[in-house]
């Protein structure tokens, strides 16, 4: 039985049509992802759904007994977090349910109960609301953003949650882990219309790239109609019957004959050859924000073509380390960035930060920097630069902008008449038009759909550079690093297993804490599913195999790269300076590797254990 409805929908605002004619339903059981660019109706379709919009032809019907719970992307939250969260309930009714008890503890941890809705923060408002929705009990669930504000702890929490407790749920996110996890279909919306496909984002993916597949063999068809149609004559009825099969294999030769996404070895050069050897160093450096510490004598070295993702709890100190490298943090612990959440608490900043004297750094803050509101999107562009060179291309400011979504009449548009996601990829844009050969990039897919994070993330394959990202879409980290730190304790910690191993530190950290204070019934297990304790055995081993598998690719690519290495040293052996060069990075290298070999031999013993 289908839970909600769309009956030839039809919305629009002013000249857009959002929706157009649009016929689909939600059954009991379905796990749904919603993808599509920012302005493409993701949203409308969910408030059609839920009933929260009148349709401008159509019918948005529910099942009669079904209940529906519905998170907007904006929240109107008034009263007390108790009030909104609790109700009228008694404390000892909703804290004797264990279920309930670890969902508080995950989305309402450090929050005050009795503090004002209006003087949350937004990403404590997110959780708040979250926290009311999730735990009443739902036939199907309409969320839309739900894992904005969140960490990437909270993200896998979530992911757990809705695997393990909602019924049915439709979910708009940018998050495209997220996705993968949660969704067995996709939806798209685009054109007013909306497309449907079998599996998460990777099948959405590998579904998008066949099609195109498809559509390219349609050109080719129709330039030379008469040899296809003669060769198609040839094959006969046995071609036909084997038509499925033969595009799952052409899907898959697509994918297998695709180069990676970067040459590791060319990117290496070009950034040596326009930083040196020095790019940015901390040298113990301490950052104390009042009572707390941030960083402890941290000392810690990003290289010519580094590519870092830094991950750690809110409030770790992530926006402060950029602003450090950034040079926006002094020692007297001012601030240049405006809206950074350290700034109010008083940094006090000893050590040094040592930047290299051809270093030329892009910074993208989370807030974005002022712009003339009265000029036009293309004018504020062009007042950076004209043309850019990114890796191989030459883009002008206008090519720029519509690879970031900015396209025709938008890049005449006022700056003052943007939307949030709109200013978010001029910020964008303007930091890459610098031609910087160090990018830092605080949050960089806040705001951005998944086709502007594509184009984002080919950009960046080609920047002969460093690059700093923080982050908590996980996708994006892994998508465009090579190379994961946490900020743990104070110090900037390598983690060789990227986010898995951060993921498992902390719960790790989360158990022993549960055992030494008894308190472990509140919290959830290591596979991020609510529970009373650890994780069965059999997702322990299930999550070790994952990363067994992740540690083998890695190795393999560090065994590519130090081949290749070899390579270049042998045809350098009469470059005395350049052997010297190659020798650093083949010793940083195989440092890298022992390190990895060394967690595979932890993680293969506790799958054989």
């Amino acid at each position: 039985m289908n839970l909600a409805n769309l009956e030839a929908a039809v919305k629009s605002y002013g000249t857009r049509k959002l929706l157009d004619g649009v016929s689909l339903g939600v059954a009991a059981g379905d796990r749904i992802g919603v993808v599509g660019r920012n302005g493409s109706g993701k949203t409308t379709l969910l408030a059609a759904l839920a009933g929260a919009i009148d349709l401008d032809a159509g019918r948005s019907t529910r099942a009669r007994d079904a209940a529906i719970g519905y998170l907007p992307q904006s929240e109107r939250l008034t009263g007390t977090v108790r009030e909104i969260v609790f109700g009228g309930q008694p404390e000892h009714e909703w804290a004797s349910d264990a279920r309930g008890r670890a969902l508080l503890a995950e989305l309402l941890g450090g929050i005050d109960y009795d503090a004002s809705a209006e003087r949350l923060s937004g990403g404590e408002r997110r959780r708040v609301a979250l926290a009311a929705l999730l735990r009443g009990t739902h036939d199907l669930l309409l969320l839309d953003e739900p894992t904005n504000h969140l960490d990437i702890e909270a993200i896998r929490w979530l992911a757990g949650y809705l695997k393990a407790h909602a019924r049915a749920f439709v979910v708009v996110t940018h998050d495209r882990w997220f996705l993968d996890e949660v969704s067995d279909r996709t939806w798209e919306v685009a054109d007013g219309k909306v497309h449907g496909y079998e599996g998460g984002y990777s099948a959405y993916v590998l579904a998008r790239a066949e099609r195109a597949r498809l559509a390219a063999a349609q050109d080719e068809r129709r330039r030379n109609l008469l040899r296809k149609e003669l060769a198609w004559l040839r094959r006969g009825p046995p071609a036909r019957t084997s038509k499925p099969r033969f595009r799952m294999e052409a899907a898959a030769a697509l994918i297998a004959d695709e180069p990676a996404p970067r040459d590791t070895v060319e990117l290496a050069s070009l950034a040596a050859a326009r930083l040196g050897k020095t790019v940015l160093e901390l040298d113990r450096v301490s950052v104390t924000a009042g009572p707390r510490a941030l960083l402890r004598e941290a000392t810690w070295q990003l290289g010519p073509g580094d590519r870092v993702g830094v991950v750690g709890v809110n409030g770790s100190g992530k926006t402060t380390l950029l602003g450090l490298l950034a040079g926006r943090i002094g020692p007297a612990g001012a601030i240049e960035t405006a809206g950074a959440s350290e700034a109010a608490a008083g940094l006090v900043v000893t050590g040094r930060v040592v930047t290299g004297k051809t270093v030329r750094i892009g910074y993208l803050t989370q807030e974005p920097a002022p712009v003339d509101p009265g000029l036009r999107v293309l004018e504020a562009a062009e007042q950076v630069r004209g043309e850019v060179r990114i890796g191989k291309r030459e883009l002008s400011a206008s090519q720029l902008l519509d690879r970031l979504g900015l396209r025709g009449e938008r890049q005449w548009t006022p700056v003052a008449e943007l939307s949030g996601g709109e200013r978010r990829r001029l910020q964008l844009q303007m930091v890459l038009m610098a031609e910087p050969n160090v990018l830092l990039l605080d949050e960089p897919t806040n705001d951005l759909d998944i086709e502007t994070l594509t184009e984002l993330e080919d950009m960046l394959d080609g920047f002969p550079g460093s690059v700093v990202v923080v982050s908590h879409d996980r996708y994006f980290l892994e998508r465009v690093t090579d190379h994961v730190v946490a900020l743990v304790d104070g110090s900037v910690a390598l983690l060789p297993g990227g986010v898995e191993e951060y993921l498992d530190r902390r719960d790790r950290e989360a158990d022993a804490a549960g055992a030494g204070t008894g308190a472990g019934s509140a919290g959830t297990g290591p596979a991020g599913s609510p529970g009373a304790g650890p994780a069965p055995t059999a997702e322990r081993q299930r999550q070790a195999k994952k990363e067994l598998a992740r540690l083998d690719r890695q190795l393999e690519r560090l065994a590519g790269q130090e081949a290749d290495l070899h390579a270049e040293m042998a045809g350098a052996a009469s470059d005395y300076s350049r052997l010297i060069e190659l020798g650093d990075r083949l010793r940083a290298l195989q440092a890298e590797k022992i390190a990895l070999e060394e967690r595979w031999l932890a993680v293969a013993e506790e799958v054989s254990g």
